[in-house]
């Protein structure tokens, strides 16, 4: 994907706030606040500038920041902000920022005594606000602005997320004024952050990726890209490291079947592929290695090794202090479970990742390290580096699962990353103003009609499209499993209506319109002839002026990746892959078989004959299978029919 360059998105205005900031600002009115917005975009300056407001002009009297981690609390210490145009600077005195050293369960007296004090700031992680809050009542919080960060560590699961309950009883048992912070808003485990009843209660500002990228100074383009190997990753991984390019590897969870189970072993073989170790610093802990190939001297930081704590506190302090302002301080950082969220290495290029992630989360997070805008970084690339399904394994069915979940994965990235558009119904003698690049008018299109579409259209797009990519059925069904109309008009509407149980079917409809039809544009390649614009859809270019929506139904929106795929990997995988999906097949509703028998009826009529199960036509194979199982539940419903006749005549 390729940015414009513009510079928007970094420049400041008169107060000191970047775009982001401003729109945040805009809504400092609002008791409940959400912003949404990625990595490097500004959120701990906005939360500054909302939070003073709220002190000096909305009568609140303290201000609590919670982070997941003791080294984010960084990002809120104190900062000038009146050099830069703004009425007031944001000052947190060290007795108040509990992200120091020690535990969270000791630092529960401080929290209280600074909420009975006269001090206004004050930053503590998410595990302090856990542990007092089971020693206040949610009356406490009554003149509080509660600011959370990283708010998908939330959840709408009581029973497993305290976080989400405390935050509930806050908002229903005082007056607080909340501000919530997340450059992802989905959790990898499906979870929603918060119910819809309690999502509505919040005010939204989104601030997108593209928005953000777009408008870089630096950053031109970005890749996504899968790199697949058998064997151990040890001896694929020298195929996509590159040494020339700033890189964080993130090693496999040792849990992983990607994993050795010797994460110091595997470190250890990634030193060997780069060269001969000359020294290890005693003050950082950077190991300085001469490659084996040029003789240059690349400097490693090792996150993984936790055997010497303080040597990897040396580390960590040196690469939030010094290398993440001197771009020749380290080169290569190697990593298990750190290095993610809020860890800061702006002159990052290549995000290099061993095994399927779960959480598209922590997808997200690993992508938002090598996003920062950084003079001299034209470009910056993830990379995924995935297992092969072995048909000589025995964990076959798991191994294409997880490929599949990394190709939905790259899919959703895909859609959050490029260019966004906005879609309009195209009347009759309409025509596409090819000055108006973001517009795109279609046949048939419906508009959202009601506040609350406009609304998930505008700030909860990604969160749907993250949702709909993260359910079993669709996946398999998106990777060839199914008709593309049974994917479009049937798990989709259904995936919809289990998320907004408070939408009708008419605003389903609206909905799964607008996702249908931006997934399918996103994933379009637009090509400009003279003044004509054409987008590939469907294997073929179709003139933009000619787009309606029942060819965009026609086309399965997520198709490409799994072509892409096919290229990638060989012959045997490939059929390996389709076999396994096969076996775990979409099972049908009732739902879906209606709504495929009048395509049958089609199909039947052009061969001359019914469909076939013993055919090797996925398409003739999957009518058949509806056929039987239409005729399996005509029959149980004339049985059911029977059965209730025979009983009332009894």
């Amino acid at each position: 994907m390729t940015y414009a360059q513009t510079g928007a998105s970094v420049n400041t205005d008169a107060m000191g706030m970047r775009e982001m900031q401003r729109r945040v600002f805009a809504q400092r009115d609002a008791q409940h606040l959400l912003v949404k917005a990625p990595p490097a975009s500004g959120k701990s300056r906005a939360l500054m500038f909302v939070a003073l407001d709220k002190l000096y002009h909305q009568g609140r009297k303290k201000v609590i920041v919670a982070v997941p981690e003791r080294s984010i609390g960084a990002s809120f210490s104190s900062t000038s902000l009146t050099n830069f145009g703004f009425f007031a600077d944001w000052e947190v005195k060290p007795e108040h920022n509990l992200c120091d050293p020690g535990s969270s369960q000791g630092k529960v007296g401080a929290f209280v005594d600074f909420l009975n004090g006269p001090e206004a700031v004050l930053i503590c992680t998410h595990a302090t606000l856990r542990f007092a809050f089971e020693r206040l009542a949610p009356a406490a919080f009554n003149g509080t602005v509660l600011a959370i960060d990283e708010f998908h560590h939330v959840s709408a699961d009581i029973e497993a997320n305290r976080l989400g309950a405390l935050l509930r009883e806050v908002m229903n048992g005082s007056d607080v004024h909340i501000v919530a912070m997340t450059g992802s808003y989905f959790r990898g485990d499906s979870v929603p952050v918060l119910s819809a009843v309690e999502e509505a209660r919040f005010t939204p500002v989104t601030f997108n990726y593209y928005d953000q990228l777009n408008g870089y100074e630096h950053l031109k383009s970005l890749g996504i890209g899968h790199h697949f190997y058998q064997g151990r990753y040890t001896d694929a991984i020298g195929e996509v490291f590159d040494l020339g390019k700033k890189t964080i590897i993130h090693i496999p969870n040792v849990n992983s079947g990607e994993s050795t189970k010797d994460k110091i072993e595997e470190v250890g073989f990634i030193i060997d592929s780069i060269g001969h170790v000359e020294s290890t610093d005693p003050d950082t802990g950077i190991i300085s290695i001469r490659r084996a190939d040029n003789g240059a001297i690349i400097r490693l930081a090792d996150l993984v090794d936790d055997t010497d704590q303080k040597k990897r506190a040396d580390t960590q302090h040196y690469l939030s202090t010094f290398a993440s302002k001197d771009r020749d301080g380290v080169d290569v950082i190697l990593a298990l479970g750190m290095a993610k969220e809020g860890f800061d290495w702006p002159f990052a290029e290549h995000a290099l990742t061993v095994g399927y992630r779960a959480s598209l989360t922590e997808v997200i997070q690993i992508i938002g390290r090598v996003t920062r805008d950084s003079p001299g970084k034209e470009h910056a690339q993830f990379t995924n580096l995935i297992a092969e399904p072995d048909a000589s394994q025995g964990e076959v069915k798991v191994s294409v699962n997880n490929m599949l979940k990394a190709i939905t994965a790259s899919l959703l990235m895909e859609q959050v990353l490029a260019q966004n558009f906005t879609f309009k119904t195209k009347h009759t003698g309409d025509a596409n103003d090819p000055m108006a690049p973001g517009v795109i008018k279609i046949k048939g299109f419906k508009e959202p009609s009601t506040a609350r579409v406009k609304q998930i259209v505008e700030t909860d797009l990604n969160d749907l499209k993250a949702t709909i990519l993260q359910d079993d059925t669709f996946a398999r069904a998106a990777a060839g499993s199914a008709d593309p109309e049974t994917t479009n008009k049937v798990l989709i509407p259904k995936i919809i209506r289990e998320r907004y149980p408070d939408l009708d079917e008419s605003q389903v409809e609206e909905l799964r319109q607008q996702v249908v039809v931006d997934s399918v544009i996103k994933n379009g390649e637009v090509r400009e002839v003279g003044d004509k614009r054409f987008i590939k859809m469907a294997e073929r270019f179709v003139n933009i002026d000619d787009i309606n929506i029942n060819l965009i139904d026609s086309v399965n929106p997520f198709q490409r990746a799994f072509e892409v795929m096919s290229k990638s990997v060989t012959p045997s995988v490939l059929r390996i892959i389709s076999d396994a999906i096969t076996a775990t097949r979409v099972e049908f509703t009732d739902e879906e078989a209606f709504a495929l028998f009048p395509k049958i009826q089609v199909w039947a009529k052009v061969n001359g004959r019914k469909p076939q199960m013993r055919t090797e036509d996925p398409t003739e194979k999957r009518y058949a299978e509806v056929l039987l199982y239409l005729q399996k539940r005509k029959q149980q419903h004339l049985a059911d029919q029977r059965a209730a006749q025979m009983a009332g005549e009894a």
